[in-house]
């Protein structure tokens, strides 16, 4: 709803629908940012493990049969922190979001509000960025296939 002050400047009321509409996502942005923690947690772990873990893969499959000791276990690190890091941010966004819009709802505070909307378009603006970034990486991706089997059917 829309109503205007003194200088007739469009103002945005949030009625107390709206308010229960907020705590209710507040609960589950701390859910999804407390499992998010987790799957970080693990996956820097497993980082951690990443040579144990390509060994005993290798001693059960074979040197020959384990695709990730192709990799080695440095890249492994790498990419496995990176993906941690990856689900760590938004996370801590969401987790951020949860207890600043709570606070907002119970004590309508407009600064916890509104540093609970800009946590909000931050955690939104990470996903679209990572978005693009992996539908570019997807487009070079099909590019090189194509140019690559158009090449081996040249060839042959």
């Amino acid at each position: 709803m829309e109503h205007t002050d003194q200088n007739e400047n469009p103002q945005l009321t949030v009625t107390e629908e709206v308010r229960s509409y907020i705590y209710e996502t507040t609960k589950w942005t701390r859910l999804l940012a407390i499992v998010g923690f987790v799957v970080s947690a693990f996956t820097a772990l497993t980082a951690l493990g990443a040579q144990g873990i390509i060994s005993a893969m290798s001693q059960v499959m074979g040197e020959a049969n384990n695709p990730y000791a192709k990799i080695g276990a440095g890249p492994m690190m790498f990419i496995l922190l990176i993906a941690a890091f990856i689900y760590f941010y938004p996370s801590l966004l969401l987790f951020n979001y949860s207890n600043k819009a709570r606070n907002a709802v119970f004590y309508a505070e407009q600064d916890e509000f509104t540093a609970a909307m800009a946590k909000m378009k931050s955690f939104f603006k990470f996903w679209g960025v990572l978005t693009i970034v992996v539908l570019g990486l997807y487009a070079l991706i099909i590019i090189a296939s194509i140019t690559m089997g158009v090449g081996a059917s040249l060839t042959s």
